[in-house]
């Protein structure tokens, strides 16, 4: 028994109800090295028993109260202090006593709501996760056992192609088609682009899709872009009427699904950024939102919940640091340094 309470006296073990059988996925942490841990959906419950096991054999327990949580937190890199909870459950395990021998206690938290998807970006985190707490006079013994949820999203059978012209004016005249404007994460991009006009000598295209992380709010909001992928479309010059197509599979990237004003803390965003580089090194570009998504696999499509997204404004548009060039009426481009 450690003297004064002082030290952990007793061990504790979360074991899930059907571990055994239930998927698991991967989630990045803070340091980008990955952690795998049991999978569930919005709805479902999370239940249980929590094992506690004195280390000491006849040794004896005194706590006031042993209690366990789901919670469901955010956290924000730039106000580590503030863990700001979209959902907190909490059932009691023993009141107050002496725990003298090892002991199991079961625990049900009856179809929780789990809203959002669990991520981990540059600048913030949401978890799930359990907390077992037995209370004591001077110290805690506290464990913790996160799990990851994914969000499953279903769209209507409408999903509009994305259809833009754009152009330098007198220069360049350019007409670019995608199948649609929103994906699922295994899906495919598929596209063309037609060379209307070009005066312009380019020697270099290519499609990437960028990740906007956007955390706080008003002026206060702060954006990290990240380039998640790269597909070269085009090595030499393009002439008039020529058509390009382009398919550029999702699988083999590493995404998640949009995330809109997620508790008014964060938001993921996802662009196709079109760029042509010309022979004198500059960068054309534009770009153009998508929407990514989670789709259900068709054994959960009757248990499970949908989320709906909203359609959302353009992303802001991007301006030149050095040169500002004209645009026709539909869409504008510029260069990039």
């Amino acid at each position: 028994m450690s003297f004064f309470g002082f030290g952990q006296s007793a061990d504790i073990d979360i074991v899930l109800d059907g571990q055994e059988s239930r998927k698991t996925a991967e989630i990045k942490t803070e340091d980008g090295k990955k952690e795998r841990h049991y999978l569930y959906y919005d709805g479902e419950t999370v239940s249980g028993k929590v094992n506690v096991t004195l280390k000491k054999t006849g040794s004896k327990l005194e706590h006031q109260g042993i209690k366990i949580e789901f919670i469901g937190q955010i956290e924000l890199y730039y106000d580590r202090g503030n863990h700001h909870e979209f959902t907190s459950l909490v059932k009691e395990l023993a009141r107050p006593g002496d725990l003298t021998s090892s002991t199991t206690y079961p625990f049900e938290f009856l179809q929780v709501e789990k809203p959002y998807e669990s991520y981990t970006g540059a600048n913030v985190r949401l978890r799930y996760f359990l907390r077992v707490t037995i209370v004591k006079r001077l110290s805690d013994t506290v464990k913790e056992q996160d799990i990851i949820v994914h969000t499953l999203s279903q769209y209507p059978e409408m999903n509009n192609s994305i259809k833009m012209e754009v152009g330098i004016e007198d220069c360049l005249h350019i007409e670019f088609e995608y199948n649609k404007s929103k994906y699922h994460l295994k899906d495919v991009i598929v596209g063309k682009i037609y060379f209307l006009l070009v005066r312009i000598k380019i020697k270099h295209m290519e499609i990437q899709i960028i990740k906007r992380e956007s955390t706080g709010t008003g002026p206060n909001t702060y954006n990290e872009n990240e380039t998640i992928a790269k597909y070269e479309i085009m090595d030499g010059a393009p002439v008039k009427g020529e058509s390009i197509p382009i398919r550029l599979f999702l699988s083999g990237y590493e995404s998640t699904p949009t995330m809109r004003d997620i508790n008014k803390k964060f938001s993921v965003r996802y662009y196709l950024n079109l760029v042509l580089v010309d022979e004198e090194e500059r960068r054309y570009f534009k770009q153009q939102e998508i929407t990514i998504f989670r789709r259900a696999d068709k054994g959960r499509k009757g248990a499970m919940g949908y989320l709906q997204h909203k359609s959302s404004n353009p992303p802001p548009s991007m301006t030149p640091t050095t040169q500002t060039v004209a645009s026709d009426e539909k869409g504008s481009d510029a260069p990039q340094e």
